[in-house]
């Protein structure tokens, strides 16, 4: 996990509260295996209604893990798909509770505009169901998404090898979340470093602008001017 965070150049790790022991320490704690020059960004992964994940994030705070929380309110438990109703709830009263709150919701551009207003520090959107390596299967969704908030968008979820996370920051993501698609690759670590040069290519590529999709060919060398024509 360690030469993945490095091979990847993270500057944020997540860790779910509700699956970590706040009460270990050193190498019986998972935090004693995360770099202390990471932030360390707790979630509420696991938490089934808009209360218990606001429990579960002051519960992370008064342990001095931070007052940043990802935000997860699951309402289904097969897909794992966000209950957004009680994700804007417990968005709402952590905002208020002076926590940055990055929220994990769907791809859906009116939800995203609800969380902004809500107070939102980030959205954050699956590209696909969490873990299912699919990569990102409604692009222009989240295309929508970057267009229609200010808040960084991160592309959470779904991401299954380098030319996902490509894909996420070449429509505009500021950022990919991912675990699984390292975690679980044959090798963990080359995965890790083929994922930081896919983002930074997405990033690149979405600055420098591509080219616009045509339907018939369209030469690369002009034929204006040629002598003959």
């Amino acid at each position: 996990m360690r030469d993945a965070h490095e091979a990847a150049g993270a500057e944020m790790v997540t860790v779910a509260v509700r699956r970590v022991d706040l009460n270990a320490r050193g190498a019986d704690s998972l935090l004693g295996h995360i770099d202390a020059s990471r932030f360390i960004l707790p979630n509420t992964a696991a938490c089934y209604s808009a209360e218990e994940a606001v429990r579960t994030a002051r519960l992370g705070r008064e342990a001095g893990l931070s007052h940043w929380v990802k935000l997860e309110v699951i309402g289904d438990e097969k897909t794992l798909y966000p209950d957004l109703e009680g994700l804007l709830a417990a968005t709402r009263t952590l905002v208020k509770e002076g926590f940055v709150v990055l929220p994990y919701t769907t791809d859906d551009v009116v939800v995203a505009r609800k969380l902004e207003d809500a107070g939102a520090a980030a959205v954050m959107p699956l590209g696909a169901p969490i873990g299912s390596g699919l990569g990102v299967q409604n692009r222009l969704n989240i295309q929508l998404i970057t267009e229609a908030v200010k808040l960084p968008v991160i592309v959470d979820a779904g991401v299954g090898t380098a030319s996902d996370a490509a894909i996420a920051m070449e429509l505009g993501a500021d950022g990919v979340l991912m675990n699984t698609a390292i975690a679980e690759a044959r090798e963990p670590v080359r995965m890790a470093r083929a994922m930081k040069k896919a983002v930074e290519a997405g990033r690149e590529a979405f600055l420098a602008g591509r080219i616009p999709r045509r339907m018939y060919a369209s030469a690369s060398s002009p034929l204006e001017g040629v002598v003959g024509r």
